[in-house]
């Protein structure tokens, strides 16, 4: 017996063999992330990362800027003034 399947089977019987066939799908839809080693020893399992990365994505989201409105407003009341 071979070690592909039973004897009565043939290779030259099945399709062509494509390596990497599903790759791209599957990274697709896969949400695996690999750390550099020096980024995973600071990190003990996944919930460490998932809780500094929501930390981060708080601070991010936090405004330091005005709003686009408060400019509007700004750049409306200097036409005015120039107006006038």
């Amino acid at each position: 017996m071979n070690d592909w399947g039973r004897s009565e089977y043939k290779r030259s019987d099945m399709s062509e063999l494509v390596r990497g066939k599903y790759a791209k799908r599957l990274r697709k839809s896969s949400n695996v992330v690999v750390l550099d080693p020096e980024v995973a020893e600071v990190f003990p399992n996944s919930e460490a990362v998932n809780k500094a990365l929501r930390s981060l994505i708080s601070t991010k989201r936090q405004p330091d800027k005005p709003s686009i409105k408060a400019k509007r407003k700004k750049s409306s009341t200097t036409k005015k003034s120039r107006a006038a």
